[in-house]
């Protein structure tokens, strides 16, 4: 799978953990990546980092409402919320990623997903880690 495609399956599956409680966290994964498709091979990196991000997410969203002073975090889009959190991960924690390509991935993804003010949104947001 492509790094992109990586990123989009991880900011889906970290979407659709909100709605459910820990405890069911892996029967989520386990739906969402057999409906996906997504290889075997795939399937425990793909695990690790969702579970890394949500490890880190209190971390994470502090620095989220850190850089988005005007936007509280309960009132940042859920969708947008999840485009940062993996963008944010990545410039943070993952020394593989360059900041630059994690804030034009999370920018891209915005135009897909979210709504028509997402995309100046999350790059003004990650623009701060900058």
């Amino acid at each position: 799978m492509t790094r992109r495609e990586f990123r989009e399956h991880t900011a889906k599956l970290i979407f659709i953990f909100e709605f459910y409680p820990k405890d069911e966290w892996i029967e989520q994964f386990k739906f969402y990546v057999d409906y996906a498709e997504i290889k075997e091979d795939d399937r425990e990196v793909l695990r690790q980092r969702v579970l890394a991000i949500e490890d880190k997410k209190e971390e994470i969203d502090s620095l989220i409402d850190n850089a988005s002073k005007k936007w509280r975090i309960n009132r940042i889009s859920r969708t947008d919320l999840m485009l940062l959190r993996v963008a944010v991960y990545e410039i943070k924690f993952d020394t593989e990623v360059p900041d630059k390509v994690a804030i034009n991935e999370a920018v891209e993804l915005a135009k897909i997903y979210g709504g028509d003010e997402s995309p100046a949104f999350v790059n003004g947001v990650l623009a701060k880690f900058m």
